[in-house]
């Protein structure tokens, strides 16, 4: 016979799961420093325009 178990406690443990992995992904988006996210957004602009002179026109 199977382990029985609470369904609220699993939803909950499910629910608090998915806040610690959203928490996580805010903390890299949102706790860089200026001088950081505009680096990064300088290499993703870089990055789009070397793909764009690579692209072949028909």
């Amino acid at each position: 016979m199977g382990d029985i178990i609470n369904l609220n406690r699993a939803r909950k443990a499910r629910d608090k799961a998915a806040a610690k992995e959203s928490a996580a992904a805010n903390r890299v988006a949102h706790g860089l420093t200026k001088a950081q996210r505009d680096t990064a957004k300088a290499e993703r602009e870089r990055a789009s325009r070397l793909l764009d002179q690579t692209k072949l026109e028909d």
